[in-house]
């Protein structure tokens, strides 16, 4: 598997959950996050960001199983594999309710608001927020759904049956653009509050590539 080398603090956790990943029973995976797994191709099917991947098992290694996007996050991005991989060792398949969380009401949100704040919120504001023919295309290229809410916004499916949306405000001389990010309410039973800092970091480098 390719491996970005140039950032240690991604690096040092990643070969962490790789030798762990390499050690778990692919059987137990498949149960408790519905992602197939063919034990002759020795490999999982997972479905990530709208699109489908063969993941190879015991060697993690990513090979997409349909269209692809001009940018591959999860081929690319060190944080993207580690979603991947800590999803198939620590999740589970889950539906949510219907109704959607700020990332304050998640647990710990209110800990890790100011980074999520400025990883994200502020991140996806200033950088689309006086350019949403632009977020749209991405999120189109992307087939995301469009939401009835904000100016402009659309939800993605990151895992099957987990949803974040992204709601934009536009940005004008008098009001600075403004952002909010809602999370399905099965999020908590899945991951920690700082993964929904790396999910949507993660989803936000998507978009400015496919602009």
């Amino acid at each position: 598997m390719e491996i970005e080398k140039n950032n240690n603090k991604e690096l040092v956790p990643l070969e962490h959950y790789l030798e762990e990943y390499a050690k778990a029973d692919p059987a137990e995976i498949s149960r408790r996050t519905g992602m197939p797994y063919d034990a002759e191709k020795h490999q999982f099917t997972v479905h990530f960001f709208g699109r489908s991947y063969a993941v190879g098992y015991p060697e993690f290694t990513v090979q997409p199983l349909n269209e692809a996007y001009a940018f591959d996050a999860l081929s690319t991005m060190n944080p993207a594999k580690i979603l991947v991989v800590r999803f198939l060792l620590e999740s589970a398949a889950t539906q949510g309710t219907g109704k959607f969380l700020t990332y304050r009401e998640v647990p710990w949100g209110e800990v890790y608001y100011r980074q999520f704040n400025g990883r994200c919120m502020l991140r996806l504001a200033y950088g689309f927020g006086n350019k949403l023919d632009a977020f749209r295309k991405a999120m189109e290229t992307m087939h995301a759904e469009p939401v009835k809410a904000a100016d402009v916004a659309y939800q993605v499916e990151v895992f099957p049956g987990y949803f974040v949306q992204f709601l934009l405000w536009e940005g004008d001389e008098e009001f600075a653009p403004s952002s909010q990010i809602l999370f399905s309410d099965n999020f908590p039973a899945g991951f920690h509050a700082e993964d929904l800092v790396v999910v949507c970091d993660v989803l936000i480098t998507i978009l400015k590539n496919l602009q």
